[in-house]
């Protein structure tokens, strides 16, 4: 009995064997059946046989074209993981409906790094009839964004800013309003969003202030909470019950004032230029030399490597920056867009042209000049200094010596004035007609004491670097030289007319009086006694390589 229970309750080595195989088997069969790749032709449930949709991956798009009355902008949109093109990895290249019409290809006038992961390419303007793309000659053809749109120049919101005070700075051409003219707050309201044409996705908020081409309205909250994430959002100005203006505007941030409240520089400059290149390594030593520590230049559509001038000032020492600025005839409004970018770091800020140099009649440098003219106390918002215009002194050629020293020969009466001024005393609507700002109460402006300082404007200059003028002009309210407006204007040469064409005697026109006074200083200051060379003429480069670099390389060492 006991033996048959012993028996019953042993499993056998044959019955273990067929078990386990039976169990491997089994296995074998489910992890083929659920992580093998299942064939939908064999199974005998219902698949569908679907191609699965394609991940599309990243790429470089066209966000958006402006086309300029000489130009054509073309934004691009980069993915993070993409490196940015250089000018010979592209091709502007044009086209039309005609499909059987042969395309053309250029190579692009510049390009330009823009904020986020954004480049600028400046093409030339397409043929009659046609439209302009960009090729890639590694990839083809770039493609356009869903919502990219061809803009023309005007009307269009072109820029704008985030102000410190909840408020937005928005830049627009086509508001049409006169110089020095307000414009009516309630009569806008400005627009954020992505879609315009959808309001359900976009907020509307009140204009605070207008005036020119400059409109201040309130940031909605809640962009105000999310800002650093709301700078892909653009905004755009609709006049009441008319339609909302078209916009490439994604607002930037102002820079902030650091928590010390001392204000990194004492003096700084903003200007605004076309192909200058040339005069700027002169322009920026020298008031370096008086006591301007900062410059902000603001670049209209340079095409004469402007960018290997900046760089090679920076690397020796001056901080310099360049900002591209492309909009036509916009100078006042790019004035007031430097003017909040300087205010975080510059005391005062002077806002003239590379042809313009001050000349301190007396000891002392520029900062002892604003301090005489603004003494604290007396709610000085503005220096007002006169400018006189110099001629060609009897040159036919460039002077190789630069401006200051070659041209010595100048009108006996000022033209206009140009100004110092401190940012926070700018009124809300960054008003300014070039040679000076509106300012807020209690701010007042001064007049600069000519017989301590001037500004010696190099205006008139030999017929080959005059005539460039003729292009067309930065200025807003300023007509072009072509134009038949305004002819009696100071802003025109007298006498000269429309054309570009050489007026006899040029080279000593404009010589009333012989004024050495900025030559002689020049010469004391920075003539090197050994080569009897300035710093900036050509070749002096080659000599200062032989120089050993100073030890404190913050400071410029000419």
């Amino acid at each position: 009995m006991k033996e048959r229970r012993k028996r019953n309750s042993v499993v056998s080595w044959n019955t273990l064997f067929w078990c386990t195989l039976l169990v491997v088997i089994s296995s074998i069969f489910f992890t083929t059946l659920f992580f093998s790749p299942f064939d939908a032709a064999l199974s005998p449930l219902p698949f569908t046989s679907e191609t699965p949709p394609t991940i599309s991956q990243p790429t470089i798009t066209i966000r958006e074209t402006v086309m300029l009355p000489d130009q054509a902008l073309i934004f691009l949109n980069y993915p993070p993981s993409f490196r940015f093109h250089a000018k010979y990895d592209l091709l502007c290249l044009y086209f039309s409906a005609d499909s059987t019409r042969r395309r053309l290809t250029q190579l692009p006038i510049q390009l330009h790094f823009a904020r986020l992961r954004e480049q600028i390419v400046r093409c030339t303007l397409p043929p009659r009839g046609n439209s302009v793309s960009l090729f890639v000659k590694s990839d083809g053809v770039l493609p356009a964004a869903k919502d990219s749109s061809t803009h023309p120049w005007t009307p269009l919101v072109y820029e704008a800013l985030f102000d410190r005070d909840n408020t937005t700075i928005v830049f627009v051409k086509g508001l049409n309003l006169r110089p020095e003219r307000f414009i009516e707050p309630s009569t806008l309201n400005c627009i954020f969003g992505w879609d315009f044409s959808k309001p359900k996705f976009f907020l509307k908020s009140d204009v605070i202030s207008g005036a020119q081409e400059i409109i201040r309205c309130r940031t909605p909250k809640s962009i105000i909470i999310g800002q650093e994430q709301a700078q892909s959002i653009k905004v755009t100005i609709q006049e009441r019950d008319r339609e909302i203006f078209p916009s490439i505007a994604r607002p930037g941030l102002c820079p902030q004032l650091s928590s010390s409240m001392q204000k990194a520089h004492e003096i700084c400059i903003c200007t605004m230029l076309r192909n200058q290149a040339r005069f700027l390594r002169e322009w920026v030593m020298y008031h370096a030399k008086i006591g301007v520590q900062r410059w902000f230049i603001y670049d209209n559509n340079s095409d004469d490597d402007i960018e290997n001038v900046i760089s090679f000032l920076q690397s020796v020492g001056y901080n310099i920056s360049q900002h591209l600025w492309p909009w036509v005839k916009t100078q006042e409004a790019g004035f007031a867009h430097c003017a909040l970018r300087a205010r975080a770091s510059c005391k005062w800020v002077a806002f003239i042209d590379v042809d313009e140099f001050f000349h301190i009649r007396v000891n002392g440098d520029l900062s002892r000049m604003i301090l005489h003219h603004a003494k604290p106390g007396h709610n000085v918002g503005e220096i007002r200094t006169l400018c006189f215009s110099f001629g060609p002194s009897g040159r036919r050629e460039v002077p190789r010596e630069g401006v200051a020293v070659g041209y010595t020969c100048r009108l006996s009466a000022s033209e206009r004035h140009k100004s110092i001024v401190r940012p926070e005393a700018l009124n809300q609507t960054l008003i300014n007609v070039v040679h000076h700002f509106h300012l807020s109460a209690p701010f007042v402006s001064v007049d600069a004491e000519k017989s301590k300082i001037v500004i010696n404007h190099y205006k008139y200059q030999v017929w080959k670097v005059f005539k460039e003028k003729f292009y067309r002009r930065v200025a807003t309210y300023v007509a072009d030289w072509q134009e038949k407006e305004n002819v009696r204007s100071k802003d025109r040469a007298p006498g000269l007319g429309t054309k570009p064409v050489e007026p006899p005697n040029w080279a000593n026109r404009f010589c009333e009086v012989r004024d050495y006074g900025l030559r002689n200083w020049v010469l004391r200051n920075f003539l090197d006694r050994r080569t009897h060379l300035l710093p900036w003429q050509p070749e002096y480069e080659n000599h200062i390589r032989r120089r050993p670099r100073p030890k404190d390389k913050t400071q410029p060492f000419f």
